[in-house]
């Protein structure tokens, strides 16, 4: 690899962007194709699409016919939980197994405590204080909130609205949602970007208890990491 395409490689990564090295196995010749690159003209456009969503390098055939190796990089996924309540505990090590690092903020000490999430990255702050400066949000991001309290989960949402997190999801009932769609609406959020948030929260499995919430969030968070950026969810009763 030229030192130039090596050093726009590693200023991916260290961005948290990401990006795929193609390389031709019979000539050696590479190429680097970015996440923000227009695939409409590549030859190999819908191969690459798939390795943007799965993450996984692999041998290809060309449309000339000739073998190419696509070596994926993308940053490992985050599960950014707004709300430091019974569903993000249960959410911990779900999320661990999953294989998404975890951070939760809250500012409400009560419930941000070390105790409660010994294993867990935990902000006893406002979502103001921490986001983007100590907690940065970008599209390999996922981002749930969680506490039922305006004041603490507009603003992140708004925030992992406009740096295009791959998942954003929001707990409560239909009513609750109008009433936040309202709010969001009113401080200048676009149609576009409110019809992202998944609301109620998680997968429509009937879950009732925290554990249960939890496991369709992960769900739904998960199937939006591989199937890529998609239409809300079906509307659903949810959780109020």
């Amino acid at each position: 690899m030229d030192l130039p395409l090596l050093q726009r490689l590693n200023q991916e990564r260290a961005a948290r962007r990401g990006c795929i090295l193609i390389t031709t196995i019979a000539s050696g010749a590479q190429r680097l194709v970015e996440e923000d690159t227009d695939l409409s003209a590549d030859p190999l456009a819908e191969e690459l699409s798939t390795r943007f969503r799965s993450g996984k390098s692999g041998m290809v055939v060309g449309a000339d016919g000739a073998q190419v190796f696509l070596n994926v990089h993308v940053p490992p996924p985050r599960l950014v939980v707004i709300g430091a309540v019974h569903i993000s505990q249960a959410l911990a090590p779900i999320a661990k197994i999953a294989g998404f690092d975890m951070t939760v903020i809250d500012p409400r000490t009560a419930f941000a405590s070390p105790e409660r999430f010994p294993d867990v990255p935990l902000h006893a702050d406002w979502p103001e204080e921490i986001i983007p400066q100590t907690v940065p949000l970008d599209r390999y991001t996922a981002l749930a909130a969680v506490t039922h309290d305006p004041k603490i989960d507009d603003y992140p949402l708004m925030k992992a609205l406009a740096a295009r997190c791959f998942y954003v999801g929001a707990l409560g009932s239909r009513k609750t949602h109008a009433a936040r769609v309202a709010r969001l609406a009113k401080a200048g959020v676009s149609q576009a970007d409110i019809d992202r948030i998944r609301a109620p929260i998680g997968l429509n499995i009937g879950a009732a208890s925290p554990a249960e919430i939890a496991i369709a969030i992960m769900a739904e968070v998960i199937d939006a990491l591989r199937k890529g950026e998609t239409t809300p969810a079906p509307v659903h009763e949810g959780v109020a």
